[in-house]
């Protein structure tokens, strides 16, 4: 049994999916009548260097994502029993799995990038080679009641977040334990944690009046970890701001379903790391 995966904002680069716009040409026009620009120039040539930026990248890694999961499930259509998106990419899952038409959840994510990119101040550093509970362990130690685990992505590797300034001194305080790497992430918000929450109060404004569609194939929370409830997608999709992101237990939960196989659109980052979550 197979599960498709869909990543997030981090996987954008100049030139993504230079060949799959003309191939899609009514889904790039409603792209560009949705944002206000031409999402094709952004991906391909990105001349103002906004793919930098979380309002255009993370409207450009959607749709990326969307076309190329459109290829995917149409030369495999009964292969994916199962699909799970990291973060932003939780939101073409929910697109394949058509509980989001391609217009309404665009302008979720581009509503949802606005938000995002206005709580400023913040850090992140993705933390490799040491467990989680010694991640967390080091940041009560440390006193800083403004820096989260912000994503636990595999056995030994998460990603902290919080107020830009405490977020280097825990970074400096993981780095000394034994195998740690703790690597700056360039981005200014302190995404999934509790400092998002004024985003989060708004977005949540913004799901009240969206409509959501039963799935046609089963979609696991980014939030939860576990399978998503479509009755609940509207405060589930606000949570995602400031919840943190668990891909361990998601990957578990696909585990137990039964899933053996993961493919991925838009890269490798996600079978990376499931390939690093230890059987259970």
């Amino acid at each position: 049994m197979h599960c498709l995966l869909f990543p997030g904002q981090g996987v954008q680069r100049r030139g993504m999916g230079a060949e799959l716009f003309a191939r899609y040409p009514e889904q790039t026009a409603l792209a560009d009548a949705v944002l206000g620009y031409s999402i094709e120039e952004l991906c391909v040539r990105d001349p103002h260097r906004r793919l930098r930026d979380t309002r255009y990248a993370q409207p450009a890694v959607f749709f990326v994502n969307a076309l190329l999961g459109a290829d995917r499930l149409a030369e495999f259509p009964d292969r994916y029993r199962y699909l799970a998106g990291h973060s932003l990419g939780e939101y073409n899952a929910l697109h394949a799995a058509g509980v989001l038409d391609l217009a309404d959840a665009l302008r979720l994510v581009r509503r949802r990038a606005e938000l995002m990119a206005e709580v400023t101040g913040g850090g992140m550093s993705a933390v490799q080679g040491v467990p989680e509970a010694f991640v967390r362990r080091a940041i009560t130690e440390t006193g800083l009641g403004r820096v989260y685990v912000a994503n636990l992505n595999a056995d030994t590797q998460t990603t902290i977040a919080g107020d830009r300034t405490e977020v280097a001194v825990a970074g400096k305080a993981i780095a000394v334990l034994p195998g740690a790497r703790v690597v700056p992430i360039n981005v200014s918000g302190p995404f999934h944690t509790p400092l998002m929450a004024p985003a989060e109060r708004e977005f949540r404004a913004v799901l009240a009046d969206q409509t959501f569609a039963p799935a046609g194939t089963p979609v696991v929370s980014s939030v939860t970890g576990e399978l998503f409830d479509v009755d609940r997608a509207a405060d589930l999709l606000a949570r995602q701001l400031s919840a943190p992101v668990e891909w361990v237990r998601a990957v578990g939960t696909l585990r137990a379903a039964g899933v053996t196989g993961f493919d991925e659109v838009n890269g490798q980052t996600l079978s990376a790391l499931v390939n690093r979550i230890a059987q259970r």
